[in-house]
């Protein structure tokens, strides 16, 4: 279903070819994020995946870039999170070797324009300020200032505005070719495509082999439940609630997810019934297992009744404890149903295949297939979810971010106590 190989430059080239599409999807991830950047340097690597849209010496403006790319009414696009930086293009197969040259051009040959850089530092500022107008946004990335506390982890992904304004062509491209470098590097190319596109792949993306970037880990030793609260004058209250769990390549995360699904992972798991469809406390209730390659969590997020939030944040809580004392077998073979679905449902299209074996790699350096990670699904017992239940759902360690209109800290401790 796969294949992978390694570039002389020490790029790692996953293919997964699906001939019944008609699109191919190219994905390039690149081994930094927000986590690997000092405090004074903070927001540098989502700076840098703005600056590769600016141009490059073969295409010198945004409008040269985006005209040609919309000119095959192709997908594309770029993302920075704490781990990794991505960038993709998603086209009609038979414009394979555009998103080739495109996507290479852009991360070799872009030209860091002092002008653009410093014209660029208002466009981040007004995201900065997006994302903290937006409380449904904006409260994970509480959260997880209080959950990772100090460690670069916990940061915001975009910087301060303080950094941010503070970043020089000259301080850019000495991050950018520090970290953008082959053994940093995996390309995912999935769908419908020939071998000939595969030997173009071998020479555009020509950077230098360097060096495996490393970060600071993270040890969460957490023996008593944190909060932080935001004064916003809001009709609704935004909460995020987090239980410190496992890393991306821990055994662990099977029997979580599932219990994340079940506690409050689609339309009939405990806490949509409870919370929403039974008290009328929220709109939308949610749990997923957060993964970073040395830790996660157990993240639970709402949009609550602000006149109700007690009796809401009560009732989280005490499907936590409720979960905490076992699952069903009816629950739990619907929660594995859902996920083989939802895998599925997924992976009928060329990106989410590229995703899938891409950030196996970038992530662990090792990859399942979908059917080897559906069996250690399957494999999961009532046993496997009552231990990893005990093991996270430590209330000692509970976090707790809210946006709304409130400032009594006291009033939210003592639920959370």
């Amino acid at each position: 279903m796969f294949k992978k190989t390694v570039l002389k430059n020490g790029i790692r080239l996953i293919t997964a070819p699906l001939k019944e599409t008609q699109t191919v999807s190219l994905l390039v991830l690149v081994k930094v994020g927000s986590r690997y950047e000092t405090s004074t340097i903070g927001g540098m690597s989502h700076f840098v995946e703005h600056m590769m849209f600016k141009g490059t010496k073969r295409r010198p403006n945004t409008l040269a870039l985006s005209k040609e790319l919309d000119g095959i009414g192709a997908e594309y696009n770029a993302f920075t999170g704490k781990d990794v930086t991505g960038y993709y293009i998603k086209a009609d197969a038979s414009h394979a070797p555009l998103a080739v040259d495109m996507l290479s051009d852009m991360l070799t040959s872009s030209k860091l324009d002092e002008a653009e850089l410093n014209k660029e530092k208002g466009v981040i500022a007004e995201e900065i300020n997006m994302y903290e107008d937006n409380p449904i946004m904006y409260v994970e990335g509480m959260l997880e200032e209080i959950m990772f506390g100090g460690n670069p982890l916990g940061r915001q992904i975009a910087g301060e505005r303080e950094t941010v304004k503070a970043v020089t062509r000259q301080k850019m491209l000495a991050y950018k070719n520090k970290h953008y470098t082959g053994k940093n590097i995996v390309i995912a190319l999935a769908g419908n495509f020939d071998d000939k596109i595969v030997k173009l792949l071998d020479k555009p993306f020509n950077f230098a082999s360097g060096k495996v970037n490393h970060f600071s880990k993270i040890k969460i030793s957490q023996k008593q439940s944190r909060l932080k609260l935001k004064f916003k004058d809001t009709e609704q209250v935004q909460v995020a609630l987090g239980l410190p769990a496992y890393p991306y390549s821990s055994p662990k995360i099977y029997p979580l997810q599932l219990l994340s699904v079940i506690l409050g992972g689609n339309m009939s798991s405990r806490l949509f019934i409870n919370v929403r469809e039974r008290k009328g406390l929220a709109y939308f209730v949610r749990s997923w297992a957060n993964v970073y390659e040395d830790t996660g969590s157990l993240t639970i997020q709402a949009g609550l009744d602000k006149n109700r939030i007690d009796l809401a944040l009560e009732t989280i809580i005490a499907e936590l404890k409720k979960i905490n004392k076992g699952v069903s077998t009816a629950e739990l073979q619907r929660a594995k149903d859902f996920i083989a679905g939802k895998t599925a449902l997924d992976l009928e299209e060329s990106m989410a295949i590229a995703q899938f074996y891409g950030s196996q790699e970038i992530m662990t350096g090792k990859i399942m297939t979908p059917a080897q990670k559906l069996a250690k699904i399957k494999a999961v017992t009532r046993a496997d979810i009552a231990r990893t239940a005990k093991e996270v759902i430590n209330l000692k360690r509970l976090n707790l971010a809210v946006i709304g209109p409130f400032k009594d800290e006291k009033r939210f401790i003592d639920l959370i106590k």
